[in-house]
């Protein structure tokens, strides 16, 4: 949908989902899915220590299987960032301004992940990405879910320019 969804709306300088890396684009996305992207939710929400000890697992083992998959390699599948990078990287972006505090997925942070936290950068580097991000709204929404966190205080930290 992103290669072609938008019709003459949108440029299409790179392919997304090239149709050679389509099979391992899949598969990585299949894993992702439920351990990270949605794996920090499951944590998050949680109402069970059960659940969330399930969930917290299942995060921290997926960023610990993706991690080395970025050594000598500035992203998953092609020489530009595919679909799997982009959803990896709007899980990334948002893990050590909340997903660390008010989702308690705390046992590292991304920051620790020496890979992770390389590919965050040259993701924000890429042209058109970095004025999508805002570190402080991102930090502040996830903080106002009042069934987290009845009081709405916002952590003073991390120092987000240190993040990335």
């Amino acid at each position: 949908m992103l290669n072609s969804g938008f019709g003459d709306l949108a440029k299409n300088p790179i392919d997304l989902y090239p149709i050679e890396r389509r099979a391992e684009i899949d598969a990585f996305n299949q894993r992702i899915y439920p351990a990270l992207n949605n794996g920090v939710y499951r944590a998050g929400f949680a109402t069970t220590q059960i659940a969330y000890e399930e969930a917290f697992a299942d995060v921290f083992s997926c960023l610990d299987w993706i991690e080395p998959k970025f050594e000598g390699r500035s992203f998953l599948f092609a020489d530009h960032p595919t679909e799997s990078d982009i959803r990896l990287f709007v899980t990334l972006v948002r893990f050590d301004v909340a997903y660390h505090g008010v989702f308690k997925c705390n046992l590292r942070r991304l920051s620790d992940y020496a890979n992770l936290r390389a590919f965050c950068r040259r993701m924000l580097d890429w042209p058109g990405i970095a004025e999508t991000v805002n570190l402080d709204h991102i930090k502040r929404g996830y903080y106002s879910v009042e069934s987290l966190n009845p009081t709405k205080i916002v952590p003073a930290g991390p120092d987000l320019s240190e993040i990335f």
